[in-house]
């Protein structure tokens, strides 16, 4: 019979088993390492080439010059027709009739000394007021339903185009409706003055096939008490569009505090 290994004897037997498992444990954490570093590597090159590819398209100099069908545009962003606006049939004609008259009665009131427009500081403002108003009195009418489009969420958003929507409820016909204001003598003018905004299918406002209208109200430009002279209703389906490239940032980003190397009080004073 054997004798009984001592403490230092089982331990030269194990020893080897622990060494190599040790070595094999941080062969395959260093592989692994190595191989999440070269996944990363790639991502960043891929993420550094896509950039690249976008500067080189905006580099081009005649991507300003370029006129793009606001259908496709629409078509190719969330999917959706934009479906040409023909006056002869009947539900397109009921919502034209719904437009005029709201038009019109929008105009007038606006034009008054009560009106909430007067003493606004910017005519942009006075937009609200207008959408506000065309949506009471268009939706007045039988058969039509004037609201502020859904996003694809089911959220009713103000901001962004357009800004109302019409359904003329027997047949289901859907025309959009963005209210524009603009001095009369800067007609035209070639300053922007109308945009479209890509965006996720989510958060579109855009979200069936419909006609695209723009409504524009000219004023004489007397500030804080304009008078509104004349209206346009606009077919948007054959309009075509230039691409501004713009890069931007929020004040959130310039003074998140990782951009700031001075300041005449500390961060917390504020």
């Amino acid at each position: 019979m054997l004798p009984p290994m001592t403490p230092r004897e089982r331990l030269l037997m194990i020893a080897p088993g622990v060494l190599f498992l040790v070595a094999f444990g941080s062969f395959e954490i260093g592989r692994f390492a190595s191989r999440k570093e070269a996944e990363r590597r790639v991502a960043a090159q891929q993420s550094t080439s896509e950039i690249e590819d976008i500067f080189a398209v905006l580099r081009n100099p005649d991507i300003g010059k370029r006129r793009f069908p606001f259908d496709l545009l629409v078509k190719n962003s969330t999917g959706r027709k934009v479906a040409t606006f023909d006056k002869e049939d009947p539900a397109s004609s009921a919502i034209l009739e719904a437009i005029r008259e709201a038009a019109d009665h929008a105009m007038k009131i606006h034009s008054e000394e009560g009106s909430a427009l007067r003493g606004l500081r910017r005519i942009n403002e006075g937009s609200r007021f207008f959408e506000d108003t065309l949506r009471e009195h268009i939706d007045a009418n039988e058969g039509l339903f004037c609201s502020v489009p859904e996003t694809a969420e089911g959220k009713e958003q103000r901001t962004g185009y357009p800004d109302l929507r019409i359904e003329h409820v027997e047949s289901g016909t859907v025309a959009y409706l963005d209210p524009k204001l603009y001095e009369e003598k800067s007609r035209s003018s070639t300053l922007r003055s109308f945009y479209y905004k890509m965006s996720s299918s989510d958060s579109s406002k855009i979200t069936e096939d419909a006609h695209h209208l723009l409504l524009g109200f000219s004023h004489d430009g007397a500030d804080g008490e304009w008078t509104f002279l004349n209206w346009e209703l606009l077919d948007l389906s054959s309009l075509k569009v230039k691409l501004k490239a713009e890069f931007q940032a929020s004040n959130s980003d310039l003074y998140s505090g990782e951009l700031v190397i001075g300041s005449s009080s500390a961060p917390g004073a504020r």
